[in-house]
């Protein structure tokens, strides 16, 4: 068996949000108010990343969750009729483990008009001890050959709460396989992005991880999570030839992989628990060099496997 990261060790599934915006920036919510919803929907860590201003705190101490140390940060690379632009989540340690940023730290916005131009930006926050999460390729107006050659990023988002409530996209792994079909080790991730209050609670990453800091960012960075907006995965391997998905109760599961069309297995009666499908030929060869899953209950809400990688 080979058993995607998320689904091995016998640690606790975190809930857990990465991207969020406060009144520290351009959001409606407070800190404080923030951090309270997310605890009362569960969560149980969140990282508070407004707009180059780095953050460690938890504004709202009765609340028990793990604040992740983050940011958000931005550079717009084309102007005119529009625009594209790259935006960085990241996330890193406390400050005694090593992260470089200051509290309350505010940088100026990069001025890279290429990806290549962009990617000292990107060597300077991972020296810093930041993971890093490429943000709504959609919304940005930035197809994946803009920001393919970038290197680091841990993650990229395939769901974003704020930018399929106000603009329907980021929806559903935008580029996401055109990356994973280069031969890039590049993991998803679902968040809000939240700016108004509607955003929040609506996309999260559950972790397989004890609750602290180094932990969920070291099970981030070796992809033992996956991303959800409602469905519930429990298992996601390959074996004997298939690769199998058990999950919550379910109307359809997708099997997905570049250079391969999109496999369905659907129920009549939204309570599919278990799906398989055969990725190997008549000799046991598997013909997908990764696969990765898609969970659509009866309400269209996703969750989404990380890959398995077969090569």
């Amino acid at each position: 068996m080979i058993q995607q990261q998320a689904f091995a060790g016998n640690e606790k599934m975190l809930k857990g949000g990465l991207h969020c915006h406060t009144t520290r920036s351009d959001g409606r919510g407070t800190p404080e108010e923030v951090i309270r919803l997310h605890y009362h929907n569960g969560y149980d860590f969140l990282a508070l990343t407004d707009h180059r201003y780095y953050n460690y705190i938890n504004f709202a101490p009765d609340c028990p969750i793990t604040i992740i140390p983050g940011m958000e940060y931005d550079n717009t690379f084309m102007h005119g009729k529009g625009f594209r632009c790259f935006h960085t989540v990241c996330i890193g340690p406390s400050r005694e483990d090593g992260n470089g940023y200051e509290q309350d730290e505010r940088l100026e916005s990069g001025k890279a008009l290429t990806q290549e131009e962009y990617q000292p930006y990107l060597d300077e926050i991972h020296a810093k001890k930041n993971l890093t999460i490429y943000c709504h390729p959609e919304w940005s107006s930035t197809p994946a050959r803009y920001f393919e050659k970038l290197e680091g990023n841990f993650a990229m988002e395939i769901w974003n709460s704020g930018c399929v409530q106000e603009c329907a996209q980021d929806m559903d792994a935008a580029y996401w396989d055109e990356l994973l079909g280069q031969g890039k080790i590049i993991y998803g991730v679902a968040t809000d992005d939240g700016h108004s209050m509607k955003n929040h609670c609506c996309g999260w990453v559950m972790v397989r991880a004890e609750n602290n800091i180094n932990a969920i960012l070291k099970a981030l960075e070796d992809g033992a999570f996956y991303s959800s907006t409602g469905p519930e995965i429990y298992n996601f391997y390959v074996e004997d030839g298939k690769a199998v998905v058990e999950c919550s109760f379910a109307k359809e599961v997708r099997f997905q992989s570049d250079m391969h069309p999109t496999r369905m297995v659907r129920s009549v009666n939204n309570e599919l628990v278990r799906a398989e499908y055969p990725i190997a030929n008549e000799n046991g060869e598997y013909t997908y060099r990764y696969i990765r899953a898609t969970v659509i209950d009866q309400f269209g809400r996703k969750a989404w496997t990380n890959p398995i990688f077969l090569d």
